[in-house]
């Protein structure tokens, strides 16, 4: 068993503020990522989506492409309106050598707006659970077909954001929908993420690390913010650097013989938070922990 450790561009430029790090090169945060140990990124809003021209920056960094979001909508579109949206995306994931698509549903979110309370997100209604559900497991499945596994993220400001949500996602779909498990999204939302990972660690096939300050999201609770106001108030942080306990949740991943990607993922404004002094904190923290685990 042996996990690999990759980053999200995050750290060094927000795709959903692009005043935070928007002047930041591409070249720097990859050459960054390779400095502090990373084996592999996620993608971001300045990569290439052409594989014949993101192949060989990858490999001049000797750095692999990890996975990439797609932002679904099937609360608003069924699903071969789905897989047709998400062609081009699939297409880069596959000819890059991607295991998995990180998928979250994006339709009403306000992870995105700064002025909008995270309390005001989506809440599916009865009836829309069904359709839902169908729609999720047939993209699922042909993802599967294509050789590119489903990593659900839920997350916050979505409609599928808490614990309970994710338990009837996983409960009304097939194994062709994995989970990706984040634990700072789901302690946010106030569920614990361990217990989540006991009862699907056999759906997990992505996960990622982000940390989060205890005291700064009681604060942001109390005051009502948006997510984004969450971010830039310093809600999340690196591995080891908040109140997530990592040890038992990378010893239950490596009980189920995870042996797939472990995503440093820690939304921060860069200009209070130097990139590459958080993504080393991340790797060394994350690293430490994940051998101490079993898991590489």
């Amino acid at each position: 068993m042996a996990v690999r450790i990759g980053i999200n561009p995050i750290t060094w430029s927000n795709d959903d503020m692009p005043e935070l790090g928007g002047d930041t090169p591409l070249e720097t945060c990859l050459r960054e990522a390779r400095q502090a140990g990373y084996d592999g990124l996620e993608l971001g809003n300045k990569f290439p989506r052409d594989p014949a021209t993101l192949g060989p920056i990858m490999a001049a960094h000797g750095l692999a492409v990890v996975s990439g979001w797609h932002s679904g909508r099937l609360l608003e579109r069924d699903a071969e309106a789905e897989i047709a949206a998400l062609g081009p995306h699939l297409h880069l994931l596959r000819a890059m050598g991607c295991g998995v698509m990180v998928f979250a549903e994006t339709s009403g979110s306000v992870a995105g707006e700064r002025g909008t309370p995270v309390r005001r997100r989506p809440v599916m209604a009865e009836a829309q659970w069904p359709v839902f559900l169908a729609r999720l497991d047939a993209v699922a499945r042909y993802l599967a077909a294509q050789g590119v596994r489903m990593a659900f993220h839920h997350h916050m400001g979505t409609a599928i954001e808490s614990a309970a949500e994710v338990d009837r996602m996983l409960a009304g779909t097939s194994d062709a929908v994995g989970l990706l498990l984040d634990t700072g999204h789901f302690t946010f939302a106030g569920d614990d993420p361990l217990a989540v990972l006991e009862r699907h660690a056999a759906r997990v096939n992505h996960v990622h690390c982000k940390d989060v300050r205890a005291d700064v999201l009681a604060r942001v609770r109390a005051a009502d913010t948006s997510f984004l106001d969450a971010v830039l108030a310093g809600v999340f942080t690196v591995p080891g650097d908040g109140s997530v306990d990592y040890a038992p949740i990378l010893a239950r991943l490596a009980r189920q013989g995870y042996d797939g990607w472990l995503v440093v993922e820690a939304e921060q404004d860069p200009a209070v938070a130097h990139p590459l002094t958080y993504a080393t904190i991340g790797r060394r923290n994350l690293s430490g922990l994940a051998r101490r685990a079993g898991l590489c």
